[in-house]
């Protein structure tokens, strides 16, 4: 608990400062957004208010998306027009939850089905398979099947940049077996536990066969969007849906870092933009805030030299309501 709530305060603050520019300066392009996934975890429960969405506000949420004609779209449909290169509808949201608590199924589900919307649910499947009081029972998830997506979460929900390729790929194994004995299906869609991984962690799901794979960084999805690291906005704590639906996708290529620097000192940031828009980015680094610099060239490089935490680190850019986000976390297992 002691992690998940130093990540909710990390998102808080990033949120915080790149929302209030948002609010201030970029009204007019809501209308313009590209699409968005966004993900809950626990409804109404008022034990985890940093992880839990009280049911009034996920009224509110949902009320907002309905008047001002937002469409809640099916996960599979999203990918299946990121799979085609098709242009994706400014008007798409996609709906998530991560973890199968129980809270979902006795608080939030009536809600979704009230307004029709359908949603992606992500298993962790060993709270699942023993019982764990929190969690929905495979019975449950059955019900939870006829009106939405079920996808899969891990079995045993670690952090996995901190595990060995050995056990992934067991965890992986253990879970999707389970998972397609107890749902009669494979899942066709992961999610990262804690929204953590790297591009060793990355390339291991990946070769399960996944057809897409999401995080859980701020941003919004277009057709560039890469299928393996979809973008999704916790909708969680004091979330902010209308500065949420905001973010455009800003197509970056990470130059460098590629992973979180062995020595712990990030010294350069190197990306290719596809955007022509102006020359000047914002770029923001965890702890130390947002920062102004230059594109030259379709390329902005900046000089950081900053020791970065030892827990995870995000790295954005932005050029006004545009934004990519690289995470960086500590791995013990990754190839030098």
């Amino acid at each position: 608990m002691t992690h998940q709530k130093h990540r909710q305060q990390n998102n808080a603050y990033f949120h915080k400062k790149s929302g209030v520019l948002f609010a201030l300066f970029f009204l007019p392009l809501f209308l313009f957004a590209d699409a968005h996934i966004f993900v809950y975890h626990r409804f109404g429960d008022k034990r985890y208010t940093s992880t839990s969405t009280p049911i009034s506000q996920l009224k509110n949420e949902f009320e907002y998306l309905k008047k001002n004609g937002y469409k809640v779209v099916k996960l599979s449909t999203l990918v299946q027009a990121l799979k085609n290169k098709e242009k994706i509808s400014d008007k798409w949201v996609v709906l998530t939850i991560d973890d199968s608590y129980r809270s979902f199924y006795e608080n939030g589900l009536e809600v979704f089905k009230k307004y029709g919307y359908p949603f992606t649910i992500f298993v962790y499947v060993k709270s699942v398979e023993n019982k764990y009081p929190d969690y929905t029972s495979w019975k449950e998830l059955k019900t939870i099947s006829k009106y939405g997506e079920i996808a899969y979460h891990s079995y045993s929900h670690p952090h996995m940049t901190y595990k060995s390729d050995d056990f992934l790929k067991k965890d992986f194994a253990k879970g999707l077996r389970i998972f397609e004995k107890r749902m009669g299906f494979k899942p066709k869609y992961f999610a990262y536990p804690y929204g953590e991984f790297d591009n060793r962690v990355k390339n291991i799901a990946k070769s399960f066969g996944f057809q897409a794979i999401l995080n859980q960084n701020i941003g919004a999805i277009d057709k560039n969007s890469d299928l393996f690291d979809l973008d999704r906005i916790a909708l969680t704590g004091n979330a902010n849906l209308k500065v949420d639906l905001a973010y455009k996708h800003l197509n970056a290529v990470w130059i460098k870092p590629k992973n979180y620097p062995t020595n712990g000192i990030l010294k350069q940031i190197v990306a290719k933009l596809d955007s022509n828009d102006t020359k000047d980015i914002d770029y923001y680094l965890s702890n130390y805030g947002w920062h102004k610099a230059k594109i030259k060239n379709g390329y902005v490089s900046v000089d950081i030299d900053k020791k970065l935490s030892k827990g995870r680190n995000r790295i954005a850019l932005k050029i006004k309501n545009k934004i990519a986000i690289k995470l960086l976390i500590k791995d013990k297992y990754e190839r030098k």
